[in-house]
């Protein structure tokens, strides 16, 4: 790390003295840069590269900003985009580590994060900002009263990152094996019943099966927006005995009797694939039209949410506190929140997820072309979607969900 750190301080010494070059950094501290008005950081971002940390584990993604946004960026504001796969937790760590060494100037400009990994950034004072009331298609284009922006897994985003996407939890079944799909957790248990090892869901912690736990909760919960707030451990014990209760119900009529269940979403897949399970899940209504289109599941596979509604997650891009260029990093947020960009996403060429921008303040011709984007043979329309989003809980409440199925289920 020693090593790394001063090689790169050699490098900014280098590269500093090279006025000549057609790339330059931007000289203004992140405060500084973020006092200035949207033309004057324009301009100053102008010439610069700006440096995307981001998961790299999807090559859909991927082709999506090298190949789309890359270049587009580089035409409207002659800024260069370098793309640095890594895991959140990854980065977060880097910049604890940054942050210790109390290094100013780091080598990330925007990073990708929602949830535990931004709450722990945001309250380390790892992030820059707040900074969203700079980006003029933030204010022009997304609904910044709803709490999916306001709040990221129950903490409080207050401008220190912009939402990127949002995605929903949806089940998927293939339609020739089950003619009419339960429309609630008391209808999935009875269909669990009646067809006895064509259900499982993956263990937690794997963020489905967490996840299908916090589905559950939904349905059993009186108040479940009380979880959107401070931890409340008195609040949560009473009525998790309930999901505890329809998971244990289930539990001997699972896939293998739920003696075992799936480590992650790809082996609940696979096992979809292969036939063993009828049902799989998870966080993103448009991929099992994804798998559809590759062959992998069958034609036949449809998608369903249950009436009283299904978790949705939005994501962010933030800007760590040494950002090296703040002024490039404004300028890729706010484009990846263009209405061009945000259709792009959607489009399942690369995507396929869906805008974190509200449809009701895009332009007739903009609302006319996300109604005619195919996002698959199995995604829900985009008015069934949004009729039947929920919010995520805190995370605090996620911890201790995952921890009591562990005890309250996998050793039952």
């Amino acid at each position: 790390m020693k090593k790394f750190t001063v090689i790169f301080f050699v490098m900014v010494l280098i590269l500093s003295g090279c006025s000549g070059g057609t790339e330059r950094k931007s000289k203004q501290s992140g405060e500084n840069s973020l006092k200035a008005d949207w033309k004057e950081m324009e301009a100053s971002a102008k010439g610069t590269t700006v440096n995307f940390f981001m998961w790299g584990g999807d090559e859909g993604i991927n082709r999506y900003i090298d190949e789309w946004v890359a270049p587009r960026l580089k035409e409207q504001y002659n800024l260069k985009l370098k793309r640095y796969p890594m895991d959140a937790v990854e980065f977060i760590n880097k910049l604890k580590a940054e942050k210790k060494a109390n290094k100013k100037s780091g080598e990330m400009d925007v990073i990708w994060v929602n949830g535990e990994n931004f709450k722990t950034a945001k309250q380390q004072n790892l992030l820059l900002g707040p900074f969203t009331s700079k980006l003029p298609n933030f204010q022009k284009y997304v609904d910044t009263e709803s709490d999916d922006i306001n709040y990221d897994f129950g903490f409080p985003t207050e401008g220190f990152e912009a939402p990127w996407g949002k995605v929903q939890f949806v089940f998927a079944y293939d339609s020739k094996k089950i003619a009419n799909p339960p429309k609630s957790a008391a209808e999935l248990i009875d269909w669990v019943k009646q067809n006895p090892g064509k259900f499982t869901y993956p263990a937690p912690p794997d963020f489905t099966g967490s996840s299908f736990i916090r589905q559950i909760l939904h349905e059993e919960s009186k108040d479940y927006n009380a979880y959107l707030s401070t931890f409340d451990e008195s609040l949560i014990k009473g009525e998790a005995a309930k999901v505890w209760n329809a998971l244990n119900e289930m539990q001997p009529y699972l896939w293998r009797q739920g003696k075992s269940y799936p480590q992650s979403l790809s082996q609940l897949e696979q096992l979809y694939k292969n036939g063993e399970v009828w049902m799989t899940m998870g966080y993103d209504e448009a991929n099992a039209s994804n798998l559809i289109k590759a062959g992998e599941f069958p034609a036949s596979t449809k998608t369903f949410v249950f009436d009283q509604g299904t978790l949705s997650n939005t994501h962010f891009l933030a800007i760590p506190y040494n950002a090296p260029n703040p002024e490039g990093a404004l300028m890729l947020i706010n484009f990846l929140l263009s209405p061009a960009a945000q259709i792009k996403k959607m489009d399942l060429a690369y995507w396929g997820e869906n805008m974190s921008l509200s449809v009701d303040r895009l332009s007739l011709k903009d609302k006319e072309t996300v109604e005619l984007i195919d996002r698959g043979p199995a995604t829900l329309s985009q008015e069934e979607l949004s009729s039947h989003r929920i919010p995520e809980i805190g995370a605090d409440y996620v911890q201790w969900l995952e921890r009591g199925w562990l005890e309250n289920v996998a050793k039952h």
